[in-house]
């Protein structure tokens, strides 16, 4: 048994505001304090925690951004030639497809909030570099590759900080050489703004049973690549958007194509996590949906760039939980604030990192500091990012309830009714189960047998994973921890036949069986992009995923 070594004291530095996270959110919210400081004439510091190797790194999304945000927080940003905003949209596509074909829905079927004329297509990762550049020439300290590991609280409980995770530890726990304790990053507010899933949102949520009036968190997978098509077959401007095949009508999902500059498309597709057959595949069903008649013609000739995956929060309005907390705000995707049928979340998020930095900046005014900020809760709900989530707060609950088909039509008339007289018939519905609570027993499900990649327009995940640019140092503990081993064995793998295998799109989780021996559960930890799928579907909640030592994981440069 390894003694427990003793730590240094850590060092700390203050300022009046700590941030975790610099995605559109945290970023935002940095800025604004930042510009309303300058109005007034004061110095309010403010620091960005970002565990990516640098700002843009680990950022993932489709993406067809809403301008907003960009238009609160920058009104002039359209004449800035410095801003990745480059291709607005020009064409915007629906289709269904089945087995053999597809077909198109009209535009006029779509409520107004459905239209992405005027949106733009772009590298989110790209937006938050640019946007990072913005914040320092305000004055804001960006530090990349510190990931931030704990929370720090005073005496009364209240937030007061955080800390980020100490380097240069072996994975069987003793000092290495050039080990260095984390540091202190004390702030009269702390702003948590780490993205889908993050630990230390979940530690708050936990702490402070945050959730304890909202419905269950609801979450999807979306798996990205970047491909360089043949210039004939690109079309600069076009979004489209697919449902239906290859899943079935119980598996909800779909799948976006969106034609960058550069003869560059973005394709995706996002699994709803609350699928019930743990023989499901999100990864294989992926690279089946590039092989469908109606999609495959993009990519033939093509090259693909990039790859990546994170989750996406789904549960939308009545599952946001209280979001303020003694000492400090949850902001963006931290919060839950994607609009599922629009598969859009960054307006939102750099909305309420303004609305959040204003929030702040009207506390620290006041002299107060380490206040919990409750008009916050009240106040998101009455901003736009209040109105946009409640007109579609019930599509995911019908397409849960009804399967997508008939789930459709009745989100669709849902939309309909919230958009043109403000009100639903089906009021705010629940979302039931958890997304982990939905798998069933394997002997109750059909296994599904995926074709073999063609290494042309499909490919299988560990040459995917190498496009990401993951990497960790393999010498340090495993950040994917296992509760209890037996759990996994006697369940995971017994009762529901290793889904992990399946659902993690990077090939981080194993069973592996050595001759007589019981299959051996294996976690590969050096693989993992952070989609942090493990810690929302493991069956019996087993997994938790926890940061890495500063700058691991994807090192993505344009998604």
């Amino acid at each position: 048994m390894v003694e427990a070594q003793a730590l240094p004291e850590r060092e700390s530095m203050e300022f009046d505001v700590v941030i975790v996270g610099a995605g559109p959110a945290g970023l935002s919210a940095a800025i604004r304090i930042k510009q309303l400081a300058a109005e007034k004439g004061e110095d309010v510091s403010v620091v960005v925690l970002e565990k990516g190797s640098e700002v843009g790194a680990h950022i993932l999304s489709g993406a067809v951004v809403d301008p907003i945000g960009l238009d609160k927080l920058f009104p002039d940003w359209r004449e800035d030639d410095s801003a990745p905003l480059k291709t607005e949209v020009t064409d915007d596509k629906f289709l269904v497809l089945g087995p053999a074909g597809s077909m198109r829905l009209p535009n006029f079927m779509f409520p107004k909030l459905m239209n992405n004329h005027g949106n733009y297509i772009v590298s989110l990762g790209n937006v938050c570099r640019w946007m990072a550049e913005k914040a320092e020439a305000l004055g804001v300290e960006i530090y990349p590759g510190f990931a931030a590991a704990e929370v720090l609280y005073d005496d009364n409980d209240n937030v007061i900080g955080v800390a980020t995770g100490d380097m240069g530890v072996a994975r069987d726990g003793n000092q290495k050489d050039g080990y260095m304790r984390g540091m202190a990053l004390l702030g009269k507010y702390t702003l948590i703004a780490e993205g889908v899933r993050g630990s230390l949102a979940k530690t708050l949520i936990s702490k402070f049973d945050l959730d304890r009036d909202s419905d269950h968190p609801k979450f999807g997978i979306g798996i990205k690549e970047l491909w360089e098509v043949d210039p004939e077959k690109h079309k600069l401007g076009l979004v489209q958007h697919t449902m239906g095949w290859p899943l079935d009508n119980k598996t909800q999902g779909g799948s976006f194509l969106y034609h960058l500059e550069n003869n560059q498309v973005s394709v995706g597709f996002v699994v709803n996590l609350n699928y019930q057959n743990p023989h499901l595949s999100p990864f294989d069903e992926f690279q089946r949906f590039k092989t469908h008649l109606a999609i495959r013609d993009v990519f033939e000739g093509g090259k693909r760039i990039s790859y990546g995956a994170r989750a996406i929060t789904e549960g939308g309005y009545q599952s946001v939980p209280k979001l303020s907390f003694p000492g400090g705000l949850m902001i963006g995707c931290s919060a839950g604030f994607v609009n599922v049928p629009r598969i859009k979340g960054s307006h939102n998020a750099m909305l309420s990192g303004i609305l959040a930095a204003e929030t702040v900046f009207d506390s620290l005014g006041k002299g107060e500091s380490h206040a919990e900020l409750t008009s916050f809760d009240r106040s998101w709900r009455e901003s736009e990012i209040g109105k946009d989530l409640k007109k579609v707060r019930n599509s995911k609950p019908l397409l849960t309830r009804f399967g997508t088909a008939v789930g459709t039509a009745l989100s669709g008339l849902d939309m309909w009714t919230n958009e043109l007289f403000g009100f639903s018939f089906f009021g705010t519905l629940k979302h039931g189960k958890t997304d982990a609570a939905s798998l069933k027993p394997a002997k109750d499900c059909k296994k599904i047998e995926y074709p073999k990649p063609d290494g042309k327009i499909s490919f299988d995940k560990l040459s995917s994973v190498f496009l990401s640019n993951t990497n960790h140092e393999e010498d340090q503990p495993i950040h994917l921890k296992l509760a209890d081993e037996t759990l996994q064995k006697l369940s995971e793998h017994d009762v529901f036949a290793g889904p992990s295998n399946r659902y993690c799109p990077a090939g981080v989780y194993e069973w592996v069986e050595e001759g007589d021996e019981a299959p051996r559960f294996q976690i590969n930890a050096q693989n993992c992009v952070h989609c942090k799928t493990c810690d929302i579907k493991d069956p019996n909640g087993n997994i938790t995923w926890t940061v890495p030592e500063g700058t691991g994981g994807p090192n993505y440069p344009n998604m």
